[in-house]
């Protein structure tokens, strides 16, 4: 009876097998010439196909797929992606459903070794792939100088390659015989980089790094830097990995006996023996329980400045904090310490700031969201001591406590109009406020907010609109006119009348008007404000898929009441009964084309207080321009003066060859005729190294002295950086 019933049970399950067999793949498949055979499931492709499914991206001339079984044959200019993995070459058989990978003339690189074979097997599950008849170079040329071809090739991606009888060639002759050869994919062995050059402010000088490779676990570098009228400097770089759990660090130490220290921006002299500490550490601990901690000691305010121009340019004030956060479906709970490390920032120390934030879901079977977010910590407002001025700010203290719950109900009617009406409300405790001057006493305050969103989104197609110039193939309109009212009564207590931590900040931005978005905790007053937004999306197909054409986003508040006095001290503001009406616009003609124009137009005043318009041009990896201008008008609360800004600047990269290549870049100020900076570079490309030579001129400007003189990139390739990957960013030429 048990044997009959086993049968039954495995002639039930014969349909479900045979249907998860003929289960389809579920790709996405584009060409311009498909034949599809339904009763096979075949699908043949000629003149250009793309199969695309999740991280795995095929495209090749000709491709023969049946979609239930899974195999594809793909033949001329074939290319695969695979997560970081991209394989090239002119057959190839692969498998969606076994993810097994066969072919033959195929090409990949595992920077910095290029890698070649006659043909391949291998899995893209398990990534480990065997190869026939193949060979390794560093040597990235058609035609490489030196090579080690091998019989037989074990490939794993990102961790090794490993060759077996092999046989080195220098050209065409053999050198050197190997029964085994590896090289590791992972982090490379020890190196030197230099970069000699000539600064004004250094006069001469030479940067020297070594790069060291200890095991896994550690790695890390040696600086030494010599400037002839700066003196010596340097310091240890040291990179840790302890594996997902207990995650990875970084500590880096740096000293500089500087014989011309001069002063910082408050006229203060700096010291004559300066150092930084940098050290940040982050850990993944389980999927949903994240840890990072970060500290930045300086022994004075221009010491990032001075010697880590490309740091600096991105983060002028670096903080020091530790945070932990932990995830789950609906809830997420960050807890933040942060204190100050250097005294000549002001900084609001947290000490700690615990905060559980409930995010938007829905309410038992109701239709209505439910959304908050609560805090508690205690907090320290210190002030720079940099100058007298700030010297007689006085510091303060408190501890708050805050929770904020609010409901939503968001309704579609007629199909087609959104409407999200909301009501919320927030109480905030204040402890009694400890500073040097009279204390603030013990505060309870309580906000109620409410409003609604109202939104549409409407579309139309033209499948005839077709244009070779503008490269579309179709168009498709969509316009998105959205409305956000919000008003927020006068809160029981007054921002005056409460310590400010969490205050309100001008930005060239539009800041969010609506909670829990806007975050400005302790200077929450009266709102009664409309966002009026109106979207144009023009969209296209290209060979990348479909693509925006235009992307135009206007947007502006009517503040129906408006706020006489806000802000922080001498960022106290007035509002107008209109903002300033923004607009967002990227127009792309062609795909290698894009022209990005950002603006703001004071309704009040009647004139543009911001203009930012871009133009790129990236054809190909030949030669890419950028123009650019960059505006706003005077605005003594972002310390703008009456000149304000009107800055002017390119960007010019071209690759002559496979060895050389140029860039170039100028920085304009026309309000004062000051040509700010201008940089000229010359890459030459010596296979196993990179060198740059560039020279860069800073004119003298805002009472800093001219800075000008030459300088010398060189690097491994190894662990170099990219050919012209300092269009945007030329300062990474200067080495640190």
């Amino acid at each position: 009876m048990n044997q009959l019933r086993a049968l039954l049970f495995a002639l039930t399950l014969i349909p479900t097998l045979l249907r998860a067999e003929e289960e389809p793949v579920g790709w996405d498949l584009q060409g311009r010439d498909i034949e599809f055979h339904f009763k096979t499931g075949d699908a043949i492709g000629t003149n250009g196909v793309t199969i695309t499914k999740g991280d795995f991206f095929l495209t090749a001339d000709k491709v023969n797929a049946n979609e239930r079984t899974g195999f594809v044959t793909a033949e001329g200019h074939v290319t695969i992606k695979n997560h970081n993995q991209v394989w090239s070459g002119e057959r190839v058989g692969y498998n969606f459903k076994t993810h097994e990978l066969s072919a033959v003339d195929l090409k990949t690189s595992h920077a910095p070794l290029l890698v070649s074979t006659m043909s391949l097997k291998g899995n893209t599950t398990n990534e480990v792939y065997e190869a026939d008849d193949g060979f390794i170079t560093t040597d990235d040329i058609s035609e490489p100088a030196y090579r080690i071809r091998a019989k037989r090739l074990i490939i794993v991606p990102g961790r090794y390659i490993e060759a077996h009888d092999a046989i080195a060639y220098v050209r065409d002759v053999p050198v050197f015989y190997y029964p085994y050869y590896r090289r590791s994919l992972g982090r490379h062995l020890n190196n030197w980089v230099f970069a000699p050059g000539y600064r004004s402010i250094y006069g001469p000088y030479v940067q020297t790094t070594y790069n060291w490779y200890g095991n896994d676990r550690i790695d890390g570098a040696v600086h030494f830097d010599l400037r002839q009228r700066r003196g010596i400097a340097g310091g240890p770089d040291f990179h840790y990995h302890l594996g997902k759990q207990f995650g990875d660090g970084d500590f880096r130490y740096y000293f500089a006996h500087d014989e011309r220290p001069g002063t910082d921006f408050s006229g203060n002299p700096n010291p004559a023996n300066r150092q930084r500490i940098d050290f940040s550490h982050q850990a993944s601990i389980n999927s949903n329980l994240t840890a990072k901690a970060v500290i930045r000691y300086q022994s004075d305010p221009t010491i990032v400045r001075d010697f880590f121009e490309g740091e600096y340019r991105q983060n002028v004030q670096p903080n020091s904090f530790a945070e932990a956060n932990q995830l789950w479906q609906n809830f997420s709970l960050d807890i933040l310490a942060q204190p100050r490390i250097n005294t000549f920032y002001e900084t609001v120390e947290r000490l700690p700031d615990v905060r559980l934030t409930g995010f938007r879901q829905q309410i038992f079977d109701t239709p209505l969201f439910y959304e908050s977010e609560t805090s508690a910590g205690y907090f320290r407002r210190k002030f720079a001591d940099t100058n007298a001025a700030t010297a007689a700010l006085q510091d303060f203290s408190a501890g708050r406590g805050d929770t904020f719950h609010q409901v939503t109900l968001p309704q579609t009617y007629f199909g087609w109009l959104n409407v999200t009406p909301r009501v919320g409300g927030r109480f905030t405790y204040y402890s009694e406020t400890t500073t040097t001057s009279v204390p603030m006493a013990e505060h309870r305050r309580a906000v109620f907010n409410t409003g609604a969103e109202v939104s549409f989104k409407a579309s139309q197609i033209w499948t005839d609109a077709k244009s070779k110039v503008l490269e579309t193939d179709g168009l498709r309109h969509i316009i998105e006119p959205s409305i956000n009212y919000v008003y927020v009564p006068k809160p029981s207590i007054a921002p005056a009348q409460l310590p400010q931590f969490d205050y309100e900040i001008p930005s060239l931005r539009l800041l969010p008007i609506e909670f829990p978005d806007y975050n400005a905790i302790d200077s929450i007053d009266a709102f009664n404000v409309f966002r009026l937004g109106l979207r144009n999306k023009l969209q296209t197909k290209r060979e990348s898929g479909v693509q925006d054409l235009i992307n135009w986003a206007l947007y502006t508040d009517w503040r129906l009441d408006r706020r006489i006095d806000y802000g922080s001290g001498t960022n106290r503001l007035t509002q107008s009964t209109f903002a300033d009406v923004y607009s967002d616009l990227e127009f792309r003609p062609r795909s290698w084309i894009t022209l990005g124009s950002e603006t703001r137009y004071g309704v009040a005043q009647g004139y543009f207080r911001e203009v930012n318009h871009r133009l790129t041009l990236l054809p190909n990896d030949v030669w890419s321009l950028t123009l650019g201008h960059r505006y706003l008008h005077e605005d003594p609360a972002f310390g703008i003066g009456p000149t304000g800004h009107n800055l002017i600047y390119d960007s010019i990269y071209y690759r002559f060859n496979e060895n050389w290549a140029g860039h170039m870049s100028h920085y304009f100020e026309a309000r004062d005729g000051v040509m700010e900076e201008q940089i000229y570079s010359l890459y030459r490309d010596l296979r196993s190294w990179t060198i740059a030579l560039s020279f860069r001129v800073r004119g003298s400007h805002n009472g800093e002295p001219a800075d000008y003189g030459p300088f010398i990139s060189f690097s491994l390739k190894a662990a170099p950086h990219k050919l012209g990957s300092d269009t945007d960013k030329p300062w990474m030429l200067l080495g640190r």
